[in-house]
Formats: structure tokens, C-alpha cells, sequence
């Protein structure tokens, strides 16, 4: 008699839910568990960010971000034109405002080039205006392929599927913990008992670090917590862009910058900034959470990484205080929006993994401990990677297990 695989997937984001389609796809006869400790789906990262679906410009030729995410826009296009989900291409400018970001356009043209983005070229301010009007620069790069879309409604799509194939979804439950304990298979410890399975995929998000260093996995990489604030434009401003726009990314400082973009449901929104959050999961108010913060300055790397971005920081909080500035800095890429009115969103908090010696990790870690998997590193473009990062996951779990039966026989 053969043994039926089971499968567990932690998290109830868009790449847990990528993966669980996955399973369903390469391995249609397993019994797949889907746990999510919120009692709604998509409840952080996934339910709290822009909707831009990256097309790949910024990133290091022949990495994991810069492979899933072009294999990822295909598969995602793919998805909502069968699901019909709202998906507008609707392009994006990165702008240089002096001759020193001028410079820095090269760079990312040329990674771009090398990453496949279609469309993508270098640009003059006035071909900068043909293309949007209200911007200025003296020189851009534009990607007709930058794409919006609500991530929310893809991810509960996704489980959708998965439950209509038989997947046990089970929400507001809590994944403590993973073993392997004697007698094989590993044991999944959650608060609402222990339960053996095959296989473990954590795609725990913002608490990542901490199930994995409690399932015996390494302490490295950390994840420390930044927060980034958008805010809504008055309804008049809409339509002020076509598409997206960015500034060029200054590369002594690890984030994108303010930028200007557009919503699936037509709202323009100004954001985000980036500053260290003070909690992993407070997206209103003061945002502290005394565990979480603790955390954060008990960690030797992230002082590390402090002592290095001092003027990066002090440029950001800034706009955290004062949301005038806020847009002022946006008005210099689009001067038709200084002294609009807007209202605030909730935060967004990215879960930015963190190596020992300071430096915050770029690309996407996958870690493999036996039969468990946790995914370490998912920032940007993650969502637009969630089905390329599912597939590459599942096809590695498949292989490691293969290969461990064969050693077993």
C-alpha cells in the first residue's frame, strides 16, 4: 500500500499561496495543509504593499530576484488573464533629475538589458514629457512592462483554487514550531496541536527568522523590520500620471525611494519612505511592539548596518515627521502635485533579512534543512516572483525527497 505524501505549507501570503498551487500542479496526488495563523489570508506584507508588478530592472543579472521575477510577470500574466483579475500594464519611468542620477541610469539600463525586460530604453526629458506630461527630468529609463495589480485578491484567488482541489486550509492557526523527531517525517507543532507530515514549506514572512531558528535552522539572516508610509492623493489627481514614476535610487541607501503610483482601483498614491519599524505586524498608530523591538537592538548586525546609514536615516524621518515633505520630495519628479491634499494609508512593513556582518540581504534565500524548507528572504520584488519562487521551491523539494528515498532503498 502506498502512503499517501503529506505536505505543509506555513503562511498565507501570495507565495505561500503560490506554493500550494504548485503542489497541487507537480504533485496532484499529495495532501497538502495550508496553515495561516491570521483568520484572513494575505493579513501583512501581501495586503500592505503598492501592487507594482516589477518587470526587473534593478536587478544582479543571474540572481534568484532577477530570474524568478521575469519567469514570475509570465506566469502572473498568465494567471489573472485565466482568473480575469485586474492586471494594467501601465508602464514606468525611473527620472534623473541631475547629471550625477543621469550617471546612474546606465547602470540599471544595462542590468535591465541583461535581466530580458522588454521594452525598456533609455530616454531624453523630452521624450520623458511625451510620455508623461507632468514629469520632470532630464533624462529617464521607461518600462512599458511595469504593471499594477491588487495582490490581495490574487493571493485569495490562489488559495481558492486550492481549496477547490482538496487542500485543507486552516485559518487562525499558528505554526509554533518544526521537528524531526525519531520514527521520521516531521512534526509541526501549532496551537492547536502537533500533526506529522513529509515535507515543511515556511514562507513565514515577517516572522520568518524566528520559525526557523525554532524548527533548528541557522540564526542567519535575521529579519529587521522597515516600515514605509504611502498616502492617497486627493481624487483630482488621479489621472496626473500614466503610469508610474521613480526617482533614481541612490545606491549608498538600500530602498527605491518616494515615488508616484497608480492604483488598480484608480487612486494615486505618493510613498513609500523607509524607516526602521519598531514592530513586525503594528501597521497603525506608534507601531511599537516591546518583543519586537528588543529583537531589533539586540541584534550585533543591525548596528552594524545603523553606523553605516546614518545619513540615509536621517533623510527618511524627515518624511516620516512631516508629510508635507513628503510630498515635496515627490513634486520634484511631478511639480503639478505640491501642496495637494491627501489622506493617510496604513503602513506597509517589508521584512528585510539582515546577515551577521551588517549587510542587508539582496537576494531571495531558500534554505533547506532536511525535509523542511524555509523561505529566509522574500523582499521586492517578491509578489511579482510568487509564482516562479513557488515553482523553483516545489521542484527542489521534489528533487531532495526523491533523491533521499533512493538513498533510503
Amino acid at each position: 500500500m502506498v502512503e499517501t505524501r503529506r505536505v505543509a505549507v506555513v503562511g498565507g501570503g501570495i507565495i505561500g499561496a503560490a506554493v500550494v498551487r504548485e503542489l497541487n500542479r507537480q504533485l496532484p496526488g499529495a495532501q497538502v495543509v495550508l496553515f495561516e495563523k491570521e483568520r484572513e489570508l494575505a493579513a501583512h506584507q501581501t495586503g500592505h504593499n503598492s501592487g507594482v508588478v516589477h518587470a526587473g530592472l534593478y536587478y544582479e543579472p543571474g540572481g534568484l530576484k532577477a530570474r524568478l521575477c521575469r519567469r514570475g510577470v509570465q506566469l502572473l500574466q498568465d494567471y489573472v488573464a485565466e482568473h480575469d483579475i485586474p492586471y494594467e500594464r501601465c508602464g514606468k519611468v525611473v527620472v534623473a533629475l541631475d547629471e550625477v542620477e543621469r550617471g546612474r541610469l546606465d547602470a540599471i539600463y544595462d542590468r535591465a538589458t541583461k535581466n530580458g525586460v522588454p521594452g525598456v530604453r533609455l530616454i531624453s526629458g523630452a521624450e520623458l514629457r511625451e510620455i508623461e506630461p507632468e514629469a520632470r527630468g532630464i533624462a529617464a529609463i521607461h518600462s512599458p512592462d511595469t504593471a499594477i495589480i491588487d495582490y490581495a485578491a490574487v493571493t485569495r484567488s490562489l488559495v481558492e483554487d486550492a481549496r477547490s482541489a482538496g487542500v485543507d486550509v486552516r485559518l487562525g492557526v499558528e505554526v509554533l514550531g518544526v521537528d524531526e523527531p525519531s520514527g521520521g517525517g516531521v512534526r509541526v507543532r501549532t496551537s492547536r496541536g502537533d500533526e506529522r507530515f513529509d515535507n515543511v514549506i515556511a514562507c513565514a514572512g515577517l516572522q520568518s527568522d524566528r520559525l526557523a531558528q525554532r524548527s533548528g535552522a541557522a540564526k542567519s539572516p535575521s529579519i529587521v523590520p522597515f516600515f514605509g508610509q504611502y498616502l492617497v492623493l486627493e481624487p483630482r489627481f488621479r489621472d496626473i500620471t500614466r503610469g508610474l514614476v521613480y526617482p533614481v535610487p541612490d545606491p549608498k541607501y538600500p530602498f527605491l525611494g518616494v515615488h508616484l503610483t497608480k492604483r488598480v482601483d484608480g487612486a494615486m498614491t505618493v510613498g513609500p519612505n523607509a524607516f526602521l519599524s519598531f514592530s513586525r505586524e503594528i501597521y497603525r498608530g506608534l507601531g511599537i511592539n516591546v518583543r519586537d523591538s528588543l529583537a531589533i537592538a539586540a541584534d550585533p548586525g543591525f548596528w552594524r548596518f545603523a553606523s553605516e546609514n546614518l545619513a540615509g536615516a536621517r533623510r527618511e524621518i524627515l518624511g516620516v515627521l512631516s508629510a508635507k515633505k513628503f510630498i515635496k520630495d515627490a513634486a520634484r519628479y511631478v511639480p503639478a502635485i505640491e501642496g495637494a491634499r491627501f489622506a493617510r494609508m496604513p503602513r506597509g512593513i517589508r521584512a528585510q533579512a539582515l546577515a551577521g556582518d551588517g549587510k542587508l540581504v539582496d537576494d531571495f534565500v531558500i534554505q533547506h534543512v532536511g525535509p523542511v524548507t524555509h523561505l529566509r528572504n522574500a523582499p521586492s520584488p517578491g509578489a511579482t516572483s510568487s509564482l516562479a519562487i513557488a515553482e523553483h521551491i516545489v521542484e527542489n523539494v521534489i528533487e531532495r525527497h526523491d533523491l533521499a528515498s533512493r538513498r533510503t532503498r
